[in-house]
């Protein structure tokens, strides 16, 4: 894969297609590969589809030490990714983790973003119930870690089905960027007026298997933002295509 210099670290990335450019950025325990099939649906729309492998992910860079990351560099290297690759305005298209990063992007660079289509934004920030379910995640990753180290925690975290997938093996691998973003989760300083002010069209996705905090924050950053919609039927490539086609 070709790379680019994002904000201190080369960054890999994928192109498919031609048109209007949409940028894809995966999930925490995830990569570029894994949005592939998305990709191929975007590039089917007419867009330019360019998906990348955040830092420390597939064949970007890791930076030393690499022991946290925040919203706020996650999004440089978007940025400069996007300016690049003179792919701005793009569509922002992004699952769990990365969804923070194109909320970000629509939020502080307005002029690189023309629309942003995230599936289960994890926005705590606007969700008071979370503590809970964090406590308990946060429990759970720290006993697999004890007993098999970094890569059975992101096992854990991931699952047993998931965890035995081509992509499963391949987050185990990227323990550290795992573990970066982890500490990373709440670090997305935003305001309610902020996302009051964002203008570009928004869709936000959940479905059947998306955690009740998860639902809330997606449903608490719909009522924030004035152009924002909802989906609950977890079609994340359904919202994308059909942002692709009116933007």
């Amino acid at each position: 894969m070709p790379t680019i210099e994002g904000a201190g670290v080369a960054l890999s990335y994928a192109e498919l297609g031609s048109g209007p450019a949409a940028l894809l950025i995966h999930d925490i325990a995830s990569d570029a590969e894994a949005l592939q099939p998305l990709a191929r649906a975007l590039a089917d729309a007419g867009a330019r589809a360019v998906a990348y492998d955040r830092r420390g992910y597939g064949s970007s860079g890791t930076p030393e030490p690499y022991d946290g990351t925040t919203v706020a560099e996650q999004s440089r290297d978007a940025v400069a990714l996007l300016r690049g690759l003179d792919a701005e305005p793009a569509l922002l298209v992004a699952e769990g983790w990365g969804a923070l990063i194109a909320l970000e992007l629509a939020v502080r660079e307005p002029t690189l973003v023309r629309a942003v289509a995230v599936s289960d934004p994890p926005a705590y920030a606007f969700v008071a119930e979370a503590t809970e379910e964090l406590s308990a995640q946060r429990a759970l990753l720290e006993q697999a870690l004890a007993d098999g180290g970094p890569p059975a925690a992101v096992a854990a975290w991931l699952g047993a089905d998931r965890a035995a997938s081509e992509s499963g093996r391949r987050a185990q691998q990227a323990h550290r960027a795992f573990f970066a973003d982890y500490a990373g989760l709440a670090s997305w300083a935003v305001t309610g007026g902020e996302l009051r002010a964002v203008t570009a069209p928004v869709t936000l996705v959940t479905g059947a298997h998306t955690p009740a905090a998860i639902r809330a924050a997606a449903d608490a950053l719909a009522r924030r933002c004035p152009a924002a919609s909802r989906r609950d039927d977890g079609d994340l490539t359904a919202g994308a295509v059909a942002l692709a086609k009116s933007v």
